[in-house]
């Protein structure tokens, strides 16, 4: 239920923290623990289904596919899950409805926007309910209004729906929305700082 926003420069190790967190790399010491289970001890399978099921990835390149439309780009997760159709459209309305997009749900991806695109990406993360969003720099190839609101519709989830989002970002303007900033430098935090 909080916005962990961890920031630094490039090859701070923002994006290596976020993949470990994921599953998606293994340390090579030390553990990574999720809901008290270290990630080193779960199966490929497991992590697959543990990203599934709890964890929604948004990137940089929002990494839609270009021959669906939102609608469809959003439903993918429940339809690589088997999620039954009427409960699967009913998610991805929902979450359509969330980032402000029913209106564009039958557009391409190169008939939207930047910022447009990058809420369909964060659709498709809150799709199948996760408990955790794992967000690497979201807004980077957007302007600051844009990411002004990016950030402050991430913070919003956090509030009305309880997700915990940790976002990897070198935009300041993640420091004005995060409820808790935590500093990298070549792997090590250099502090954590409380924010209201």
């Amino acid at each position: 239920g909080v916005f962990l926003a961890v920031t630094g420069r490039s090859g701070s190790g923002k994006t290596t923290l976020l993949n470990l967190i994921g599953g998606l790399d293994r340390p090579t010491t030390g553990t990574v623990y999720l809901d008290e289970k270290p990630l080193g001890a779960l199966s490929e399978q497991e992590l697959t289904q543990l990203r599934r099921r709890q964890i929604g990835f948004v990137f940089q390149s929002f990494a839609l596919l270009p021959t669906l439309s939102t609608f469809d780009n959003v439903a993918l997760p429940l339809r690589i899950a088997g999620t039954a159709g009427g409960e699967r459209d009913a998610r991805v309305w929902r979450c359509l409805e969330l980032v402000g997009l029913e209106e564009w749900a039958e557009h391409k991806p190169y008939e939207l926007s930047g910022g447009q695109q990058q809420r369909v990406a964060i659709a498709r993360a809150l799709v199948h309910d996760p408990r955790l969003i794992l967000a690497d720099e979201p807004t980077g190839e957007l302007d600051s209004e844009t990411a002004r609101r990016i950030f402050g519709l991430l913070r919003r989830l956090v509030a009305e729906s309880g997700v915990t989002v940790v976002v990897a970002s070198h935009d300041p303007l993640v420091n004005e929305y995060a409820t808790l900033v935590v500093a990298l430098r070549d792997g090590q935090s250099l502090d954590d700082r409380k924010r209201t």
